[in-house]
């Protein structure tokens, strides 16, 4: 069965084709608005940065949440999920209106990353929603095409949402009009069309499911340090899903290394040729490519899982992603950094689809939405790492024989521990 028809099979069901439009929306909007960010933080002419800037900003706007992640979790298993989505999308309409004027006063420092931080720890929030919910509205034995086909065609519109956010830069700049006002805009009615589909599902449709001895909201945020130790407690007895988790740690780690060191090379390093572009075109043909990259995920993940199991199949793309790094890495040209771009793609999304599925099917719902803020958090956490370690580790041109190696060497232990680890645990 295709990827398209695995969709198709998905969308008879109503409250599916609900919940996936508000994840599309969310999604397109989200893509819209790292166009501006990124022409308005990183290829702003006015701006030059460098690793240790580039990790600064992370820092920034990634790292607050991770503290608030805990919290995030302990609501999910206690708010009605319809609402966290409704209310996420709303909230991001005012923060985002609000910068639109602070990027149109030229402002910087707070007033700049404090919207920013809230709407990026917003969109987690909004995520590990939409992750807990989808078991509400398809069947068991549906997950895993579901998380193949969901994400990926998330990640589709957060792509699509890109070409759209730089067209219409393209655009308002010919005619003279600001262009990152006008992109962050179209952001805030995006996210008010997201926030709108999601009233459309029942308040009670995606849970958390009702448990008359759980504790009250207001109670829960006061123990919110002892609901995150059940919920690790209650992970770690599921060691398929712990491990998995660990996997996806560690990869991301690796890959926010290369991201940091993609985004040096097309600011700092590349200069155009032929129809490889440098800059923040030629950063859209890497989004490309991983977009392809995601697309063939969602094609060929619920085969090869059947045909390999889901141990196998994450051991194995890891152990592609260190061959990639080598192969495809070592020449830092950019025709060889697209298929490189491509094939990581694969990798990212086919072994998030694995691992949500293991989650998903082996954390009850009570937990749920703790383990995925956790999971979330997780991402945000290594990532940081990653950039720190590359602030350190990289030149401001991002290229580094030295730290390509360390990544592909990272990819290769992370797939042999994490096979090793799942063997011992039977």
């Amino acid at each position: 069965m295709t990827a398209a028809r695995h969709l198709r099979h998905l969308l008879r069901g109503q409250w599916f084709r609900r919940l996936f439009a508000v994840r599309i929306c969310s999604q397109f909007a989200d893509g819209v608005f790292q166009v501006a960010l990124a022409s308005y933080v990183f290829f702003s002419p006015e701006r030059q940065p460098s690793a240790s800037a580039i990790a600064a900003t992370l820092a920034t706007v990634l790292l607050p949440f991770s503290v608030l992640g805990p919290f995030a979790g302990v609501f999910l298993d206690r708010w009605s999920r319809r609402q966290v989505l409704a209310l996420s999308n709303f909230t991001r309409v005012l923060l985002v209106l609000f910068l639109t004027g602070v990027v149109a006063s030229d402002l910087e420092g707070p007033l700049l990353f404090g919207p920013i931080l809230a709407c990026l720890s917003v969109n987690r929030f909004l995520l590990a929603g939409l992750s807990a919910a989808l078991p509400h509205v398809v069947r068991r034995e549906d997950l895993l095409t579901a998380n193949a086909v969901t994400p990926t065609s998330g990640t589709l519109a957060a792509i699509a949402g890109l070409a759209v956010g730089a067209g219409s830069r393209l655009l308002w700049d010919r005619v003279g009009v600001d262009s990152d006002v006008a992109v962050l805009a179209l952001t805030a009615m995006l996210y008010a069309a997201a926030g709108g589909l999601a009233l459309r599902l029942p308040r009670d449709l995606l849970g958390p499911d009702f448990d008359p001895d759980r504790p009250a909201v207001r109670e829960a945020a006061r123990h919110v340090v002892r609901g995150l130790v059940e919920g690790l407690k209650h992970l770690a007895e599921r060691r398929p899903a712990a491990y998995g988790l660990a996997a996806i740690g560690a990869h991301r780690f690796f890959y926010g290394i290369s991201t940091i060191s993609t985004l040096l090379l097309y600011r700092n390093y590349f200069t155009d040729d032929g129809v490889f572009q440098a800059e923040l075109t030629g950063l859209g043909q890497v989004f490309a490519a991983t977009a392809v990259g995601t697309l063939v995920a969602a094609a060929i993940t619920p085969a090869a899982v059947r045909r390999f199991g889901k141990h196998a199949w994450v051991g194995g793309l890891f152990a592609a992603a260190a061959v990639t790094e080598v192969v495809l890495g070592v020449p830092y040209t950019l025709q060889t950094l697209l298929p490189a771009a491509f094939l990581l793609g694969i990798v990212a999304q086919a072994s998030k689809i694995s691992v949500d599925t293991l989650v998903q099917e082996q954390v009850e719902d009570d937990f749920r939405g703790r383990v995925f803020s956790f999971y979330d958090t997780l991402f945000n956490v290594t990532f940081v790492a990653a950039a720190v370690v590359g602030a350190f580790v990289l030149p401001d041109s991002g290229k580094s024989y030295g730290v390509l190696g360390l990544v592909a060497g990272g990819y290769a232990v992370t797939a042999v521990a994490y096979r090793l680890s799942v063997r011992r645990a039977g």
